[in-house]
């Protein structure tokens, strides 16, 4: 394919919150686009005003700058195919449903949905195909007549040919689909509403899409589509159909395919919790691709360099969170560190941080940041680690309590105290000495001894570096903390 031929599109229905399929089915199709030079075209499916909303719209377009995806054509971009949103192309349709009317391809069928499912549920009895049967396919001017007097409101349906459809999926391979099996469809309501299956591949033959990449959920109405663009070639209303590419299922739970009801799924949580787009966005490009196969982590301008379509794997992939973790994880690390400490600013305050703006403390916070980002899944795992520095006492968690201050413990942390007091408070390594040799002292190893001295400090057991957080939380904040455990009822 030559560099600036294709064209590609990414089409959501502006609906609830966006789910990581759905990312995963933008971001291949963005890759594809940026690594070929071709054009990346984003179209909103906006035509079920009953579901769609203009909230959802905004947050879809926010989602995808947080993500850091640019489009080439579309909302706030504008080109040459305008408008982008299928609410304002009505007349489009209704224009191509009437030349497909005009031109054989299409009928009307006044079928009632009673009617249908009574047919549906003989040939079901019969071992039949249960699709539509063709009943109004070719209705006499009289039966026309006869329907319309009894003031029924017919639907349009697409001719289907009476020929086997083949096609090679750019995923899956050549894949062949028998007439009995894709009956004749609608495309336009009695109301006179067009259906996606009319305002989809329309507007993907005037944008000039060349390659439909999308879930494989939607495999089944392929054939559909290709017979319909055959029609609209034969019409003028297209130049050719594209090529299609049908993306593996994302997995969830229980092996099940992950829906939007799934908690799972929310790009807000993610987002919420702090994954780093370039984090989630390579965890997302392993659902069905991989860079290498021995190499995970890789930057989103590495998958570009190196995506092709025709490497993604057919076999569904499961969505498991642990690894998308570990994956973020590995970003975090390679973030440059003032970057680090500008991205877990929106953690550091309210609504997410339990202290008073006034009691932040930001030479604190640059000190602490370095240790810190190594220790991350998520940036919202930030607060927690860091709040001993800021809030006027620690928090105590009673189960991380009563862990470290067993029997003696208060013995030890009276004689880690004396050794602090002396201790050079300008270097981690002579506060870690001090604690160390107050363990000598009790017969006990470094790690036992700076367990009660951890929790008196901090509040927990377990959290970021012990001695370089007592060196910035400072020599008189952390004696006045032990002094405080001390007077604390034995647990």
């Amino acid at each position: 394919m030559a560099n600036g031929s294709v064209r590609v599109r990414f089409c959501p229905s502006p609906t609830g919150n966006p789910h990581v399929g759905l990312v995963r089915t933008a971001l291949f199709n963005w890759a594809y686009a940026r690594h070929t030079g071709g054009t990346f075209v984003f179209r909103i499916e906006d035509t079920d005003a009953a579901r769609d909303s203009e909230e959802s719209y905004v947050q879809l377009l926010d989602s995808l700058r947080w993500l850091g995806f640019d489009w080439d054509e579309g909302p706030e971009v504008g080109g040459p195919h305008e408008p982008y949103r299928q609410s304002r192309r009505m007349d489009i349709y209704q224009d191509v449903a009437r030349k497909l009317l005009d031109g054989g391809y299409a009928y009307h069928c006044y079928c009632t949905t009673e009617e249908l499912d009574t047919r549906r549920d003989a040939a079901r009895a019969a071992g039949k195909p249960s699709g539509y049967d063709g009943h109004c396919r070719d209705l006499t001017a009289e039966q026309v007549a006869a329907y319309e007097a009894e003031g029924r409101a017919p639907i349009v349906r697409f001719r289907m040919p009476d020929e086997t459809i083949t096609f090679t999926d750019l995923v899956r391979g050549e894949l062949t689909f028998t007439p009995e099996n894709v009956p004749d469809y609608g495309i336009v309501r009695a109301n006179g509403a067009p259906l996606y299956t009319l305002v989809n591949p329309v507007d993907d033959a005037l944008m000039e899409i060349t390659h439909v990449l999308r879930g494989e959920d939607l495999l089944s109405s392929t054939p559909r589509q290709i017979a319909l663009y055959k029609a609209l070639v034969e019409l003028g209303v297209a130049k050719s159909a594209p090529e299609f590419g049908h993306l593996p299922y994302v997995m969830g739970e229980g092996n099940k395919k992950l829906s939007k009801r799934d908690p799972q799924s929310s790009l807000n949580l993610y987002r919420e919790r702090g994954f780093l787009p370039e984090g989630l966005l390579n965890y997302l490009s392993l659902l069905g691709w991989s860079l290498s196969a021995d190499r995970d982590i890789f930057t989103t301008e590495e998958m570009v360099a190196a995506f092709d379509v025709a490497d993604v794997n057919p076999n569904p992939a499961r969505f498991d969170l642990k690894k998308a973790e570990a994956i973020n994880a590995d970003h975090i690390r390679l973030l440059d560190v003032k970057d680090f400490t500008e991205r877990c600013r929106p953690w550091l305050r309210a609504p997410f941080a339990p202290w008073a703006p006034e009691d932040f403390d930001e030479a604190r916070w640059e000190a602490i940041a370095p240790h810190a980002q190594t220790r991350l899944k998520v940036l919202s795992e930030i607060t927690e680690n860091v709040d001993f520095l800021f809030l006027p006492e620690p928090v105590f968690d009673e189960p991380s309590w009563t862990k470290a201050m067993k029997e003696g413990s208060d013995a030890l942390l009276r004689t880690a105290r004396e050794k602090l007091e002396t201790a050079d408070w300008t270097s981690p390594e002579s506060l870690k000495e001090a604690v160390l040799a107050a363990g000598e002292a009790h017969g006990l190893k470094l790690g036992k001894a700076q367990a009660p001295v951890r929790v008196a400090v901090t509040g927990r057991t377990v959290g970021l570096p012990l001695f370089e957080s007592l060196e910035i939380l400072g020599k008189e904040k952390t004696l006045a903390r032990i002094d405080a455990a001390l007077a604390k009822p034995a647990a």
